[in-house]
């Protein structure tokens, strides 16, 4: 069950995408309860693990029977214990796995035909196997949500752990950021708007189309890049609200007045509407700040830094309190990398690097300027909250990484232990080809010993 804990949940499978082959009939290879596994399913998830560059083994077959059998098992015993798992959660996970497939593909029509298939009958198609995601989800959290670890616990772990198989870790930091977006001035809001206005008119003349208009004149790298194009749909809770709504309003065709938004000044063409989808194009100014506002902002931030150097505030708090980065707020202005908010030099953005080296452990820098990645002007505060020097995994540089490893096993076998006591009160068969893998063998006996039921 190890390759379900640790890749099923984490992986977005593209197996809705992948056309049937004609040649070759379906088949029922494992059965739960009253819930089937399709010999399709496996090949379509095979495909897709290669689409993705994983690397397969050679009992992935086994593995993902193994795999989709528990799948089959907690959604069996979710749906006895009525765990919840609304209509609502399924729609808005199979839109933004929608959008996950038109950002991965390009545009909403190679997704089309990439599955053979229209949007609306892609959803369908992803809504069963969604819920049983949920279901499984749901009851693998009720099954290890209770479930801690104690820090003899974690001794007794590391204690057991091959010394000569211990990970060497480069250079780890753990850093946060504080940031400030100073105000531009009024007329340099009006010059944006001006701006926009006279692209409007130019587009409207024929004098030059929206997508070129785009990749000239947009301040924002992937606005350019996309000739202004987006795929917007109306749940979505990442888009700004006031762009939302003005892309919902604008008539198809049609291009809008400048509005403003928390990135800047836009004007917005729709290009085509299908229920809560729409695709539209648009140009963004960023309204240019000088170095009198900038001045400003670096003396705010001198104050709040002087603040957290006395004590009087922590990090957090003041992140919290005073950064413009709504996005920061979340994570108390940590940044996050694959390693959660270890960070290795390769993965910090260039300006900083040059800040750390006088900075110390527990330091914050004096605030500078800089230019985040859409092209606004800001300033920020650099924390360094911990750094450790390379070195191999230890219980002092590394308790956390370790803790966390030896809970999941915990939980991981108290989820063997589950399987172990309720398989064998569920309904199982196994098809023939299955009957020779290692990791399927519980599920076999279990299915020998239900065979004519």
């Amino acid at each position: 069950m190890r390759i379900f804990l640790s890749v099923f949940f984490s992986v977005i499978t593209l197996a809705c995408l992948a056309q049937p082959a004609k040649l070759s009939a379906d088949k029922i290879i494992g059965i739960v309860g009253n819930k089937i596994i399709l010999k399709s399913d496996i090949d379509n998830t095979l495909l897709d693990m290669q689409r993705q560059g994983m690397e397969i083994p050679e009992n992935a077959k086994c593995l993902l029977v193994e795999q989709k059998m528990g799948i089959k098992a907690l959604v069996l015993q979710a749906e006895k214990d009525s765990l919840p798992v609304t209509d609502e959660e399924i729609e808005t996970d199979t839109d933004n796995r929608v959008r996950y497939f038109i950002g991965q593909y390009g545009s909403k029509d190679e997704v089309e035909r990439m599955a053979g298939k229209t949007i609306y009958q892609l959803k369908e198609d992803m809504k069963g196997d969604l819920k049983d995601q949920k279901l499984a989800a749901a009851m693998r959290n009720k099954i290890v949500d209770e479930i801690r670890i104690t820090p003899y616990e974690v001794k007794q772990y590391f204690e057991k752990l091959n010394k000569d198989s211990l990970p060497f870790y480069e250079t780890e930091l753990e850093i946060g950021t504080l940031v400030a977006y100073p105000k531009a001035s009024r007329d340099a809001e009006q010059y944006c708007v001006e701006q926009l206005n006279d692209y409007k008119q130019q587009i409207e003349a024929g004098k030059i189309d929206f997508k070129a208009a785009a990749a000239r004149y947009s301040e924002e790298p992937g606005a350019k890049e996309r000739f202004g194009q987006m795929e917007v749909n109306r749940s979505q809770k990442d888009i700004d609200p006031v762009f939302l709504s003005k892309a919902f309003t604008v008539k198809e065709g049609q291009i809008s007045n400048p509005f403003k938004t928390k990135f800047g000044y836009h004007i917005l063409q729709s290009v085509s509407r299908a229920g809560d989808d729409v695709v539209v194009r648009h140009i963004i100014k960023i309204p240019q700040v000088t170095n009198i506002e900038l001045k400003e902002g670096i003396d705010k931030l001198d104050s709040v830094r002087a603040k957290l150097i006395a004590g009087n505030i922590d990090f957090g708090t003041a992140v919290n309190k005073y950064s413009d980065d709504d996005n920061s707020k979340f994570t108390g202005g940590m940044m996050q990398g694959s390693n959660g908010t270890f960070l290795t030099i390769d993965q910090l953005d260039k300006d900083i690097v040059p800040i750390l080296k006088d900075l110390k452990v527990g330091g914050y820098s004096q605030p500078a300027a800089f230019d985040d990645n859409g092209g606004k002007k800001g300033v920020r505060i650099i924390y360094l909250k911990t750094k450790t020097d390379p070195h191999r995994e230890n219980m002092k540089d590394d308790y956390s990484k370790i803790s966390q490893r030896a809970l999941e096993q915990k939980k991981e076998n108290a989820l063997e232990k589950w399987f172990d006591k309720k398989i064998s009160t569920y309904y199982v068969k196994v098809d023939d080809e299955y009957k020779d893998c290692n990791v399927m063998q519980k599920w076999i006996k279990v299915a020998s010993k239900t065979a004519g039921k």
